[in-house]
């Protein structure tokens, strides 16, 4: 049994991990639709979303499954909780790639307000930020956890200033499109900034399966040791 139970949780963290890459390559998809207006990027993002929503339901009924049937304990419960955790969360990463690719049909219709710079660079640092938090999971590394956690800030404060550069680009194009086409970029940024969040979230939970310590709401370093 113990051995079934072993080969079983490889074969889900195998699965979580696919969807992982999945999920990292519809955040890329979905910014480029929008930086080369590629409505049909946009429709691929969109419809890869809702494999990506199948796959998450999969996981979950194989992992409430696991725990019926064989009722873990200690090491085996922690991971078991860690990937259904970290499953969410990449779904719920991938919901935001839906919400951008589908803010790009609306945006691909118009002139561009402005060059796009900083969302493209959002998007690269909350894609590496995902992967790393996969990889701190994987090799149970807490230092890149916590890495991981302090690159959210970066994230946070490139939506504030996206922020802020629209609101004064808007001071001197105030006519109803342009606002109409800022409130969508803002809403990006947002989207982005949700990503991060999300990828922090699955660096505490690599953290929890470490070291057993629920690190949610904590400032400091998560999970490092005295």
């Amino acid at each position: 049994m113990e051995r079934t139970l072993d080969q079983r949780l490889e074969q889900l963290k195998s699965e979580l991990l696919k969807m992982g890459g999945a999920v990292e390559e519809s955040i890329a998809h979905a910014v480029k639709s929008l930086v080369d207006r590629d409505n049909d990027l946009a429709d691929a993002v969109i419809s890869g979303g809702k494999t990506i929503d199948e796959w998450e339901v999969t996981i979950e009924e194989d992992l409430l499954k696991l725990l019926a049937v064989t009722q873990p304990v200690a090491g085996d419960l922690r991971l078991i909780a860690t990937v259904m955790k970290i499953n969410y969360d990449l779904e719920r990463i991938n919901d935001q790639s839906v919400n951008i690719a589908q803010r790009a049909f609306v945006l691909n219709r118009t002139a561009p307000l402005k060059p796009l710079i900083d969302i493209p660079r959002m998007a690269e640092l909350v894609r590496g930020m995902v992967k790393d938090a996969l990889d701190a999971f994987v090799n149970r590394n807490v230092e890149l956890a916590n890495d991981v956690r302090r690159r959210d800030d970066v994230v946070d404060g490139l939506r504030d200033q996206i922020f802020r550069e629209l609101l004064t680009y808007l001071h001197y194009r105030a006519e109803t499109d342009a606002i109409d086409r800022a409130i969508h970029l803002i809403l990006v940024s947002r989207h982005l900034e949700r990503m991060g969040d999300h990828a922090s979230n699955i660096a505490e939970n690599a953290v929890y399966l470490v070291q057993g310590r629920i690190v949610r709401h904590q400032k400091e370093n998560i999970g490092e040791e005295e």
